[in-house]
């Protein structure tokens, strides 16, 4: 990836970086009044596990864009020590293609995923909060993070 971003580059990574921040300190809060509520006052916060469950699905699939973006995806990259840069910059193209190709696949289950359990009207036990959304969210952020690798690779 080049040194120099477009704006909306350094926009999308403010704004996710910002609300996954969020969410890790608003994790961080509910457990920690959680287990102080729990231990001294013996009151522990009602759907506390719920909703950390959710936050963290919801920071997980948040920074699956800002990896993709940042080329922080797990690698091994022994192979492209033995290539040349055009070779290299082919390989990488492909990569981007194919991993963008499993991020839409990976989607377009995902929606039917989501479809079925909206349809189901899902809900976490304690706080009846409803699973659809979320399913839906995780979806679209696959599908950012396919977007992302297609950019990358006409980018590249």
């Amino acid at each position: 990836m080049s040194a120099q971003h477009h704006p909306w580059e350094r926009r999308a990574d403010a704004v996710l970086g910002v609300a996954a921040s969020a969410i890790l300190m608003a994790m961080m809060c509910l457990t920690f009044v959680d287990v102080v509520a729990r231990y001294v006052f013996n009151r522990p916060i009602r759907g506390a596990f719920e909703l950390t469950e959710l936050l963290l699905l919801v920071l997980i699939f948040a920074g699956l864009p800002l990896v993709s973006h940042a080329d922080e995806h797990v690698t091994m990259d022994f192979v492209d020590r033995m290539l040349r840069d055009r070779e290299r910059r082919w390989l990488n193209r492909s990569v981007d293609f194919i991993v963008a190709a499993l991020m839409f696949f990976m989607t377009w289950q995902v929606l039917i995923k989501a479809a079925r359990i909206s349809s189901y009207g899902d809900s976490t036990d304690v706080l009846r909060i409803l699973y659809g959304p979320f399913v839906y969210f995780m979806a679209a952020m696959i599908a950012l993070a396919g977007l992302m690798h297609l950019y990358k690779m006409f980018q590249r």
